[in-house]
């Protein structure tokens, strides 16, 4: 339930970005009211207020107005507030601050402490994780959505040029393109993604076929869900259901989404999971 005052929400989308997915399928099963702003990935005019450049931002009004950054960050900082109810959303924000560090190649980048966190007193956190294990669990496996699982996306949805060219066709039908803008994006983006997606391949060690990737990765998943719970947090979706669902629906209506329904176990429990964050959307 929400805390007296509501909560006011908007979130700065690419709609076919697994991270904006995520963060979407957290606040649909949440049953949080939300307006969308899709941003052309272009001139990306939509979020030119903020200094971070990457989607998803949320904008959040609890009182007074907030930016959250990283998906992540976004899902711990409003899953916190919901249950906190003596923390303000500002407090909570300040506890995932942003460090900056440079990568090997030089290249400077953002990333939030703590972001897998929930930042909850004692009480709280018996309530919610009754069992430490339980806790250590969906945290592993929230990390291992954006750390491994989000990769195979792209190698997979641009495999082939024929294969890259369906995806473009739904990024541009989906998102926010002018007419000539959407014609060169679908043509060229289509291009330049299936090269990408060969370079991404080599980078993150993927095998030649990687679907084999894919299908091994979401098997793994269903193995660590196991045949006696409906889904990681047991009756209900946890936060780590909730990520891998989200990061996944982003293939719906591709080829690779299809195989992997095909060739992987995969299907019982996404299916379980459209059904209660449909069921769930405000």
């Amino acid at each position: 339930q929400l805390p007296d005052g509501g909560l006011q929400l908007t979130l700065y989308q690419y709609k076919t970005c697994p991270f904006c997915s995520k963060v979407r399928a957290f606040l649909d099963y949440h049953g949080l009211p939300y307006e969308i702003v899709e941003v052309n990935p272009i001139m990306r005019k939509e979020i030119k207020f903020s200094a971070y450049r990457k989607v998803p931002i949320l904008l959040a009004n609890a009182g007074s107005p907030l930016q959250l950054n990283d998906s992540s960050v976004i899902i711990s900082a409003i899953k916190t507030y919901l249950i906190s109810k003596r923390k303000s959303l500002e407090e909570i924000v300040s506890f995932y601050p942003p460090m900056k560090s440079v990568s090997e190649k030089g290249k400077e980048t953002l990333e939030y402490g703590n972001k897998y966190w929930l930042m909850l007193d004692e009480k709280e956190t018996k309530r919610i994780y009754p069992v430490k294990e339980v806790r250590v669990e969906e945290m592993k496996w929230r990390k291992w959505a954006d750390d491994w699982l989000v990769h195979l996306i792209s190698p997979n949805v641009y495999r082939t040029p024929r294969e890259a060219l369906a995806s473009f066709d739904y990024i541009v039908r989906e998102g926010k393109f002018g007419t000539m803008e959407g014609f060169f994006a679908k043509y060229m983006g289509a291009l330049a993604m299936f090269i990408i997606s060969k370079r991404l391949k080599k980078r993150h060690n993927l095998q030649d076929n990687v679907r084999q990737d894919l299908y091994e990765a979401v098997n793994e998943w269903v193995k660590a869900v196991g045949k006696h719970r409906l889904f990681m947090g047991g009756s209900q979706p946890n936060l780590a259901d909730l990520a891998v669902y989200g990061v996944l629906r982003v293939m719906e209506g591709l080829e690779a989404f299809d195989d992997m329904m095909v060739n992987t176990k995969i299907q019982p429990w996404y299916q379980r999971m459209e059904k209660v964050v449909q069921k769930n959307e405000f």
